[in-house]
């Protein structure tokens, strides 16, 4: 029989009730015990959703209050000294490396965070030193296991593997030069013992060990870690499933059919081209394979028999009993249920399926494949096939207009008129900017009173021109205070935006959305991707509206705020039939027309951000060229249709700019602006080592905690970054947008940074 198997599920509820726990408890209105029972209550909400959609293997131990990498350092004793002897309970010492602590005496940064191998979930990363003591300190794996087996669902415990939770780490300030996390390798795997073989004494048939590490390149330096680890492993365990996903295995399946595992899960949603080397891999071996042949990282529904077809290969060549049919990869990726979506219509409805849609496929795949007889199967695989013919009929429709300017894109187009050295100094004289110039990335906190005003104006209770005169005031606000303390680059707040790629793809042609679509990017932060079904193209202007009304209340220059053609398509569901390089020019085009009209209406300075520009870059080195060949163009065609004298800026955060810096110099923007507070500013040596000759605002605090730094936190880091980099290209920022923070805390941070600047410009007038 081919079993079905889910390989993690969305940790937030099907009504955001973890994101609601939570941040109640952060106010001080929920209790430990409290957010504990609510964590249970969606944890069995999910084990049961997935039992009664007739799931074999179901999931346990991928739920999390905040990160599942940060819940394995807590568990594994990978805790910073800077967070203990606090005394602090371990449920607060655990989200203060997620987002800092300052309170009650306590005040500590959060750890650094990176996005999870090519997608928008953020992760916070572990660090390591030779002074690391690992030690269980709790069994997260064993506690959910035995809690959803005293409900009566038997589960298969999902663990981060020893090499992934190693290499995806970094070392400590207080490590020694030249440290590498993989050398303490010996050091862990009696810790891994020590909770595999409490599993397996529990009960558990198998565990499923991810170990994604292996689709990357750097996998290849691993082959004797992952020999030695699992040669240990593998006695005292249950049956272990080594998990990857997110690409394919290549070289490195030469070594991993060779581990002492029970079975091998691949990803034939981004991969499906492996199927028949890791078929010939396996087949001598007993290993049993996974096939994840269902999408965990979109919302589109799975075409049964290309999925059917893949299955019945793998069947043929090993047997009913060494497959299983499963996600691609964790269901973390996509929105809980299409249950409570009223507004899409049937045609809509149709196209797509979210997290226990896709259960409901993975079962019935395997059971199609398994030779069943009930009629509902046969019924499901027929309307499916009804189903997939309907959307490929609506997806022969285009938009012959569209197309074709795709098609007349020019090199010409792609670059600005005079290079960067003409253009600083043709901006200076009309921005009139001091040095080290302030600013900020764009939005400011969006308040519980905008967030009501959007759901009136939704509901029918408040008419669009009294919420255009209530954004109109909120706009009047965050010009004042920015006046009053002293910026120098203004925004106008994004107060009318719900957020920054949903707000664009709802003026946009061609998209679509969801009311109840959330997925979490990081911690209790959720996003609402919209859905890319058809060409894309711009009606009329979306933003100059409101930077040309905030232009009108200051004599300061007023930047305009954009979101990127690569980030729109990176944080959307884009279209499964036409490439990523067509729907990413088509945006292009689109925000082009935007940019210009903005200097057309007055404004001197647009920022087009591009935070996805890196994490959309393929996890495998020799796939970067064709990405980068579409990506790069993209962004320059949007920002290079202006004058020599628009001020063209960009915003990427948590990024490794290592490997592509000469990429991010080809963009040509005037201005950048970069994470830099919580990865210890390491970006910048980035930039001295090449050189980069456009004008940088590394940020110098972090926004995603709700911490204050202190003014001369901040002269440090500047301090440090004039170290580095030439004054004369620096501007002073934080690292992100602020539009999750409170209005408190977001004035004490800005004053300060402020206040910095302005000693930065005494203490480096030369």
């Amino acid at each position: 029989m081919v079993l079905s198997s889910v390989l993690g599920f969305p940790r937030i509820g099907a009504n955001r009730e973890v994101k609601k726990a939570v941040e109640a408890y952060w106010a001080g209105k929920l209790s430990a015990d409290e957010l504990t029972k609510a964590a249970a209550d969606v944890k069995k909400a999910s084990w049961t959703s997935l039992k009664e959609r007739g799931v074999n293997l179901i999931p346990s131990g991928d739920f999390t209050l905040y990160d599942h990498v940060l819940d394995h350092s807590a568990a594994f004793n990978v805790i910073p000294k800077r967070y203990l002897g606090k005394g602090l309970s371990p449920l607060d010492v655990y989200f203060a490396m997620g987002r800092g602590r300052q309170a009650d005496g306590v005040d500590v940064p959060a750890s650094e965070m990176k996005k999870w191998f090519d997608s928008n979930y953020h992760f916070v990363v572990p660090e390591f030193s030779e002074e690391t003591e690992f030690k269980l300190n709790f069994n997260k794996a064993l506690e959910e296991y035995r809690e959803a087996k005293d409900l009566g669902i038997e589960t298969r415990p999902v663990v981060l593997g020893p090499i992934t939770f190693l290499a995806l780490g970094k070392p400590a300030k207080e490590a020694r030069a030249g440290f590498q996390p993989i050398s303490l390798l010996p050091n862990l795997i009696p810790i891994y013992k020590q909770l595999l073989a409490a599993l397996k004494e529990a009960g558990a048939e198998s565990v499923q060990i991810d170990e994604p590490i292996l689709v990357l390149d750097a996998a290849s330096l691993y082959e004797k870690q992952f020999a030695q680890a699992y040669a240990e492993l593998a006695p005292v365990s249950p049956k272990l499933v080594l998990t990857t996903y997110y690409g394919r295995l290549d070289s490195n399946l030469s070594y991993v059919a060779k581990l002492p595992v029970a079975g091998l899960h691949i990803d034939l949603d981004r991969a499906p081209a492996q199927l028949d080397e890791v078929l010939a891999a396996v087949k001598p071996t007993n290993l049993v394979l996974s096939l994840g042949v269902v999408s965990g990282r979109n919302i589109w529904k799975t075409d049964f028999q290309a999925a059917l077809q893949l299955g019945q290969k793998a069947v043929t060549t090993l047997g009913n009993d060494r497959v299983i049919i499963a996600s691609s990869s964790s269901l973390l990726h996509t929105p809980v249920s299409l249950a409570a979506e009223t507004k899409l219509t049937p045609e809509q409805k149709d196209w797509f399926a979210f997290a226990l849609q896709k259960a409901s496929e993975i079962s019935v795949i395997a059971s199609a494949l398994s030779g069943s007889q009930d009629p509902k199967v046969a019924e499901a695989v027929e309307a499916n096939k009804v189903s997939i013919a309907k959307r490929r009929e609506f997806e022969r429709n285009s938009d012959a207009t569209v197309r074709n300017r795709v098609a007349a894109i020019t090199p010409d187009m792609l670059e600005r008129k005079s290079p960067f050295a003409v253009r600083k100094e043709i901006q200076a004289k009309q921005l009139n900017l001091p040095k080290f110039p302030t600013t900020t990335i764009g939005s400011f906190p969006q308040t519980k009173e905008i967030r009501q005003a959007r759901a009136k104006l939704n509901k029918g209770e408040l008419s669009p021109a009294e919420y255009e005169k209530f954004i109109e005031k909120e706009i009047e606000n965050v010009v004042r205070f920015q006046e009053r303390i002293g910026l120098d680059l203004l925004v106008h707040g994004e107060p009318e935006r719900n957020d920054m790629v949903q707000y664009f793809g709802e003026q946009l042609e061609g998209f679509v959305f969801t009311q109840n679509g959330w997925v979490q990017s990081y911690g209790s932060r959720y996003v609402r991707p919209p859905i890319i079904v058809s060409d894309v193209s711009r009606p009329k202007p979306m933003t100059v509206r409101w930077s040309s009304y905030a232009q009108s209340l200051t004599s300061k220059p007023m930047k305009g705020m954009l979101t990127g053609p690569v980030t729109i398509l990176n944080w959307s569901f884009p279209r499964a039939d036409v490439s990523r390089e067509l729907q990413c020019k088509q945006l292009a085009l689109a925000l082009r027309d935007e940019v210009i009209d903005l200097e057309k209406a007055g404004i001197k300075a647009v920022q087009v951000d591009e935070p996805a520009l890196r994490e959309g870059l393929p996890l495998r080195k020799a796939d970067w060229d064709a990405y980068l060949a579409w990506a790069l163009p993209s962004f320059k065609i949007a920002t290079a249709g202006v004058t020599d004298a628009l001020q063209t800026h960009s915003h990427f955060c948590y990024s490794d700019f290592d490997d592509i810096f000469p990429s991010i110099q080809a963009l040509d923007a005037d201005v950048i602006s970069i994470e830099a507070s919580k990865s210890d500013m390491k970006l910048l040596n980035t930039f001295k080592h090449y050189g980069y000759s456009n004008q940088i605002g590394p940020g110098v605090y972090d926004i995603h905690s709700p911490r204050v730094p202190s003014e001369e936190e901040i002269k440090e880091r500047l301090a440090a970054m004039l170290a580095i980099l030439p004054g004369d290209l620096l501007f002073v920022n934080p690292d992100c947008g602020l539009k999750t923070r409170g209005w408190a805390e977001t004035e004490a941070s800005l004053v300060n940074l402020v206040n910095a600047a302005r000693w930065a410009r005494q203490t480096y007038a030369a």
